[in-house]
């Protein structure tokens, strides 16, 4: 296997951890509480939902050929209101990243170096995948945070839980 191989592969590997931890924590909480505001100054997990979704399909739908921030995209818009329901929330969760999984599967490793256009700044895919797992990370931490704060002790862990005894 080749170096630009194994990044792409690891990246993909990388992001498909870091949705399964945000769908988890989704599929723990009611409607009510994907729409919850921890404070006024900090988003619902909805908010963040829609924000994220917005990012993706900008940023991985023409991904080679077009600015990753699209014209049509109205990021102030993803900042306010929420979803009509919990199935819509969940569709928009799906669409962005298997809008994203279907653009990095495209990739071949002749790719890794071409440039790509950010808001008019020029990246290489390679920086474009690495500062877009950062930033989905940063989110899905976000979610799972808030969802931790709602649940509290019915919380459900999303990998190894914490030994509650040692022997």
């Amino acid at each position: 296997m080749s170096i630009g191989s194994i990044f792409l592969q690891t990246s993909i590997d990388t992001y498909k951890s870091t949705e399964k931890l945000g769908h988890k924590t989704l599929m723990q909480l009611s409607y009510a509480e994907l729409h919850m505001q921890p404070s006024t100054e900090s988003n619902s997990i909805a908010i963040i939902v829609k924000h994220l979704n917005g990012h993706m399909l900008s940023r991985w739908t023409d991904f080679l050929t077009t600015d990753g921030e699209k014209q049509s995209r109205d990021r102030d818009a993803e900042f306010e209101g929420g979803y009509a329901s919990r199935e819509a929330l969940l569709e928009a969760w799906h669409s962005g990243w298997e809008t994203m999984f279907e653009t990095l599967n495209e990739l071949k490793e002749e790719d890794l170096l071409r440039t790509i256009t950010i808001r008019g700044e020029s990246l290489t895919v390679i920086e474009t995948v690495t500062k877009q797992l950062q930033h989905y990370g940063y989110h899905v931490g976000q979610i799972v945070y808030i969802g931790k704060q709602i649940k509290n002790t019915e919380w459900q862990q999303l990998s190894n839980p914490k030994k509650t005894s040692r022997t």
